[in-house]
């Protein structure tokens, strides 16, 4: 309400309070981060038909040189030769040399432990 000069009350209509415009943003940041690529993974396929040559003097073909005797190599000859863990073996059996194209032969012995050989 409103008084004027001649003393008469008039009425002002309600307004509504408003909020300001924002000035508008210097920098675009309602834009989504761009999301990572995802890694490509290794193809695995089929082995190889021949057998790849590993390097010489290295650690797989030392391994591979004892799993190719008659009687193979136990899972713990191997741990302690090569100075690995066991899943480490088990992975460069199951891994590396089947890939690389040999055919491994896995059993227990009568004293129940596990040897790999390549046949």
């Amino acid at each position: 309400m409103t008084i004027d000069t001649a003393g008469t009350a008039t009425a002002t209509p309600h307004v509504a309070p408003v909020a300001p415009t924002p000035a508008p943003a210097k920098k675009d940041t309602n834009r989504a981060k761009a999301t990572p690529k995802a890694r490509k993974r290794a193809k695995v396929g089929k082995p190889t038909k021949k057998p790849v040559a590993q390097r010489k003097g290295s650690k797989a073909s030392q391994a591979v040189a004892m799993l190719q005797r008659k009687n193979g190599a136990t899972l713990q000859e191997l741990m302690d030769k090569m100075r690995w863990q066991r899943h480490t073996v088990r992975g460069l059996v199951a891994g590396t040399i089947k890939r690389a194209g040999y055919k491994v032969e896995s059993f227990k012995s009568d004293k129940g432990e596990r040897t790999y050989r390549i046949k």
